[in-house]
């Protein structure tokens, strides 16, 4: 998985605070137990770390420092939204019927 430099730079951020992390950790496994499939988990937690970008940038470095420099353009921070919800949030186990075959399709 590559990520671009915003991506990179909030991961690291989130990496180098364990009070970040914790809150990050519990809102990925939140996100993920509620979202109706993975792609929808993505898409909310992309937008939940989109909003953190732009309140960091106010207020901490680096974020503040490249909003400066750069402006405040948004970014797609959909490969990071992915990488931590397979990072922190468990797998969904596929349900079994009573034979033990799959309830979903394509399984």
């Amino acid at each position: 998985m590559s990520l671009n430099r915003a991506e990179q730079m909030v991961f690291d951020y989130v990496q180098q605070h364990p009070d970040e992390k914790r809150h990050w950790q519990d809102k990925v496994r939140a996100i993920s137990a509620r979202a109706a499939d993975p792609h929808a988990a993505a898409g909310e937690l992309e937008a939940e770390l989109w909003r953190y970008f732009k309140e960091r940038s106010e207020v901490a470095s680096p974020f503040k420092e490249v909003a400066q420099r750069e402006g405040l353009r948004k970014t797609s921070l959909r490969n990071l939204a992915e990488y931590l919800l397979r990072l922190w949030a468990p797998a969904q186990a596929k349900k079994k019927s009573a034979d033990g075959a799959s309830l979903r399709p394509y399984a």
